[in-house]
């Protein structure tokens, strides 16, 4: 919603790598500001010279581990207060621990890596990890990861195809568009599959053919005894 009340291009043109970081760093950390907005946007504009795509990246990735090690330390100092304190929805937050705490203990790596690509788990799952009292080294290890693979992915979309594929990934994220193209190369390769199928079955038998005597080549039919020879 930010990111189209901002007009996010011109502030990357005029502020260039430091909103950039500003704005990926301010949204790992939980703050919901159009920072992955901002990756696409500067690299549309590396694509024009504007900007360097290579440092784009690793300012991009830096700013996402960094913050979203603050989410986590905020997530691990205050997120559980908040969560358990009385008031409006206790129970609800109460339930939060009790399902995310399991959740993260079993798949905190994956959690953590793949949030990354996905709008709401971007933004908070650095403080669930913290709240959850996910160890900090396995999160650092994964946040790193995710961070550097989000960055680059997303980074070298937006270079090579332009504003169009930024718009999609906006729209529809980096897991849906993945989706998207899973499914249209399936249908592509069944359809290439049934028309092999429907040309097989059309094509005479060789097989067949060469088992049918022709009368018109001096051989007689089954059943029909041959004049003989002279």
């Amino acid at each position: 919603m930010l990111a189209a009340i901002i007009d996010v291009e011109h502030l990357i043109r005029v502020a260039g790598y430091p909103l950039l970081v500003v704005l990926v760093m301010s949204e790992s950390s939980g703050i919901p500001v159009p920072g992955e907005t901002a990756l696409i946007t500067a690299s549309v504009l590396a694509s024009k010279g504007d900007l360097s795509i290579e440092l784009v990246i690793v300012l991009a990735a830096a700013a996402a581990i960094v913050g979203d090690n603050i989410g986590y330390l905020i997530g691990r100092k205050g997120g559980r207060w908040l969560l358990e304190r009385p008031g409006r929805f206790q129970n609800e937050r109460l339930r939060v621990i009790a399902t995310g705490e399991p959740f993260f203990e079993r798949h905190g790596p994956k959690a953590v890596f793949f949030g990354r690509f996905v709008l709401g788990l971007r933004v908070w799952a650095s403080w669930l990890a913290g709240a959850t009292h996910m160890r900090w080294r396995s999160f650092l290890l994964w946040n790193a990861l995710g961070g550097i693979c989000w960055a680059t992915l997303v980074g070298l979309i937006a270079y090579f195809l332009g504003r169009s594929a930024g718009n999609l990934l906006q729209t529809f994220g980096l897991f849906g568009l993945g989706a998207a193209a899973l499914a249209i190369i399936t249908a592509f390769v069944l359809h290439r599959r049934q028309r092999r199928r429907k040309t097989g079955h059309a094509a005479p038998d060789a097989g067949t053919e060469a088992a049918v005597p022709n009368p018109q080549k001096g051989v007689p039919p089954p059943g029909i005894n041959a004049p003989p020879l002279d």
